[in-house]
C-alpha cells in the first residue's frame, strides 16, 4: 500500500469501532484465553505501553510497520518480537506517552517525530503480568535507527505481509513457562510473532481491513 494513501484514510481509521478482544483472541495462546477483566483485576497488573509505528519505505513508498526482536536475557520475553514500548514510569504523564519515551529509548525515534493515530485495546499479559496498551502511530519519513542493548534487531514488516492470511499459522512454542505448546502466531520473513504481540497485530489487522 502507497504511504500518502494510507495517511489518507487516517480519518477512517480513528472513527472505526475497535474489534477488542474478538479480534485480539483470533491469535490468543490458550493460556491467555483462561483470563476474563475480573480475574486480570484481581492480579493488579503493571501497566505498559507500545507503539505500532507506521512510515515510507524509502525506495518504494510502501507502507512498513516496525517490530523489534529483544535482545537474549535471563527473562520472560527473551529474544522475542514485540512492539517497542514498556512499563510505565512515574515521570510520564500518559500512557501514549510512555510509548513515545520507550520508543526513543529503545530504537532512537524523538516524539517530535510521532504522531499518534489512536490508542488500541490493552492486552494482558500472564507470564510477566503486565496490562499493555497498544497505540497506532506513524512518521511522515523512515527514521534513522539507534537501538539500544533491549533490542537485537529492527524488523521492518511491509503491510501487505500483515494483511496475507496465509501468514496467519499455529506453532510449538518452548519458552521458561510452557513446554512445546501449540499457539497461534503470524509468520513473517521466517519471523514467528507470537503472544501478546501478535494479539495486537490482530486487532490492528482486522482495523486495516475496515478502510483498505
Amino acid at each position: 500500500m502507497d504511504f500518502n494513501t494510507f495517511i489518507k484514510q487516517l480519518d477512517d481509521l480513528k472513527k472505526q469501532d475497535l474489534g477488542g478482544l474478538e479480534a485480539q483472541f483470533k491469535l490468543a495462546p490458550e493460556l491467555r484465553l483462561a483470563y476474563n477483566q475480573q480475574k486480570i483485576a484481581s492480579k493488579n497488573p503493571k501497566k505498559a505501553a507500545v507503539l505500532a509505528l507506521f512510515y515510507p519505505s524509502e525506495s518504494t513508498n510502501e507502507v512498513l510497520l516496525l517490530l523489534t526482536q529483544r535482545a537474549s536475557y535471563k527473562g520472560t520475553h527473551s529474544s522475542q518480537i514485540s512492539f517497542p514500548g514498556g512499563k510505565v514510569e512515574k515521570n510520564d504523564n500518559s500512557l501514549a506517552q510512555t510509548a513515545i519515551r520507550e520508543t526513543f529509548e529503545e530504537v532512537g525515534i524523538r516524539k517530535n517525530e510521532i504522531r499518534i493515530i489512536r490508542e488500541m485495546t490493552p492486552v494482558y499479559i500472564p507470564p510477566s503480568n503486565f496490562l499493555a496498551t497498544p497505540y497506532m502511530g506513524f512518521t511522515l519519513a523512515r527514521p534513522s535507527f539507534k537501538t539500544n542493548h533491549e533490542v537485537a534487531e529492527i524488523i521492518e514488516v511491509n503491510l501487505k505481509e500483515l494483511l496475507l492470511e496465509k501468514n496467519i499459522t499455529t506453532v510449538a512454542m518452548t519458552t521458561s513457562y510452557m513446554n512445546k505448546t501449540k499457539v497461534p502466531a503470524f509468520s513473517i520473513q521466517n519471523k514467528i510473532i507470537w503472544g501478546a504481540t501478535a494479539m495486537m497485530l490482530s486487532e490492528i489487522k482486522d482495523l486495516l481491513k475496515m478502510v483498505i
